[in-house]
């Protein structure tokens, strides 16, 4: 271990320029600003922000195209519509409320009504008890069309093949109807059972174009992933992290989901300030306080038994 001489400026040099005045503060002050999300510009993650931008622009038309992003559990799908989503938020235009991007999550137990009881607590409209479908579906379309939404995510949407066969049916139906009614971009989130449920539907397979985010693998893309982490992380010291050799063994590590690398490079960089460290090292990595999935899972099931 290197420390940094009291009172002998470090070299930041390794960091990106917005970050250096965050390595200088004290390492408490560090420690919460690493514990805080970060959004790291990786290709594919931009491309997709991208995406999400022109469709958002799209001119209106009766079928408008819709984007399906597809990914592991903890893969980042999120962090981009959340990145997308902080780009639109909500104002307030002649006394009335403009939404250009409502995000939804799809309930765990999927029906009609609750998908509409969710879609207007998104809205944040008062939810009166005991109100017919149909009234709850007007409703929800008057303010769709009166906040003028422009796209309409909707998370877990895996979640549909959790319903019994009517209902799964429903909902496919509702998606179709929904893009019909209000001519705007339907994005649907989820993991392969969201793509596998849209697929069942040959009219919504074709409206929609599937975006996968998979899982990681040793290459470049990882590569410049990790040197970008390297550079946002605010440690005095350069973390040599983006080798082949550290690629494969922080994504055995983290199984492969940038969800689980974030975790795991937050909590080295955590434990490289604190005991003086100062960059990710196999020593910082020993001492960070992190299990991956399945060793989590099995200290788990050790606990059960």
């Amino acid at each position: 271990m290197v420390r940094v001489p009291d009172g002998v400026a470090p070299d930041l040099s390794h960091l990106h320029p917005a970050v250096r005045d965050a390595a200088r503060l004290p390492a408490k002050e560090r420690v919460e600003l690493i514990r805080a999300d970060r959004w790291i510009g990786y290709p594919r993650a931009v491309e997709t922000v991208a995406r999400l931008e022109t469709l958002l622009r799209w001119p209106d038309k009766e079928r408008m195209p819709n984007l399906l992003l597809v990914g592991p559990t903890n893969n980042g799908k999120s962090m981009i519509v959340e990145k997308f989503r902080r780009g639109h938020l909500p104002r307030t235009e002649a006394d009335r409320e403009h939404i250009p991007v409502l995000c939804v999550q799809m309930p765990s137990e999927p029906s009609v009504l609750r998908f509409y009881t969710a879609l207007l607590a998104a809205l944040g409209a008062p939810l009166q008890p005991r109100r017919r479908l149909a009234e709850v579906e007007q409703v929800s379309l008057s303010l769709l069309r009166a906040t003028g939404v422009r796209m309409l995510v909707i998370d877990e949407l895996h979640n549909v093949l959790a319903g019994q066969g009517n209902s799964r049916r429903e909902f496919l139906n509702l998606l179709r109807f929904l893009g019909n009614e209000l001519r705007i971009p339907i994005i649907g989130v989820g993991t392969r059972e969201a793509y596998l449920a849209v697929r069942s539907d040959d009219q919504l397979e074709n409206r929609f174009e599937p975006v996968v985010l998979p899982l990681w693998s040793t290459g470049a893309a990882t590569l410049s992933l990790l040197a970008s982490f390297a550079a946002a992380l605010p440690l005095q010291r350069q973390s040599r992290i983006a080798t082949e050799d550290m690629a494969r063994y922080l994504l055995a590590r983290s199984e492969g989901t940038i969800g689980e690398l974030t975790r795991l490079l937050t909590t080295a960089a955590i434990a490289a300030v604190n005991s003086g460290e100062e960059s990710i090292t196999h020593r910082a990595l020993a001492m960070a306080e992190y299990a991956g999935p399945t060793e989590r899972r099995r200290l788990f099931e050790r606990e059960l038994l």
